[in-house]
């Protein structure tokens, strides 16, 4: 390739010829002198604040589940505690245990996609209503099982739990993610 003239964002090849712009011969827009754009599976540098926030998460996480309700933990309680209504607690962590295991499948199922605008069109938003509405019935099951015992509580202390789990979920790595370049397509 001509390589061509440094612009701001990459290079711009110079045409020398009259007709060169009706002929149709402008699809080419010489990819291969540009610069590569920074990677996304590269990490970037994350400031303080978000930092301390996921710490705040975590750390209100685990006072929530290490003194429950100041008498025993949170799991003691969820296995013994007479307080607790259990169907509605089964039915909410069936509902939480099938969202997990449908946002994993969706992000395997992403990392094997070849195209980019694919990714999206494939899993993911056709299970978003299906993912959203789980949710939120497994939430108010969970509640609803939870409100003897923290009574309003149980609405703020779910919201800590859900969003530690979502600052901890992204740092699970499931399997080896390669980045996939593709640097040989013509599409």
């Amino acid at each position: 390739m001509s390589g061509g003239t440094p612009t701001g964002g990459g290079y711009m090849r110079q045409r020398h010829s009259q007709g060169y712009a009706s002929s149709g011969d402008d699809l080419e827009d010489d990819a291969c002198s540009r610069t590569r754009p920074t990677s996304p599976s590269a990490p970037r540098n994350r400031t303080w604040i978000e930092i301390l926030e996921n710490f705040l998460w975590i750390a209100s996480a685990v006072f929530i589940i290490y003194y429950g309700d100041r008498r025993s933990n949170l799991i003691y309680l969820l296995l013994h505690d007479d307080r607790i209504r259990r169907t509605p607690l089964y039915l909410g962590m069936v509902g939480v245990s099938l969202n997990v295991l449908i946002f994993v499948y969706s992000s395997m199922s992403i990392w094997s996609v070849r195209r980019f605008d694919e990714k999206w069109e494939l899993t993911s938003i056709s299970v978003l209503p299906f993912v959203t509405i789980l949710g939120l019935i497994s939430f108010c099951l969970l509640c609803f099982a939870l409100w003897p015992i923290w009574s309003f509580l149980s609405l703020p202390l779910l919201f800590t739990l859900f969003m530690a789990g979502m600052v901890i979920f992204p740092q699970i790595l499931i399997g080896t993610f390669r980045p996939q370049y593709d640097m040989f397509r013509i599409d």
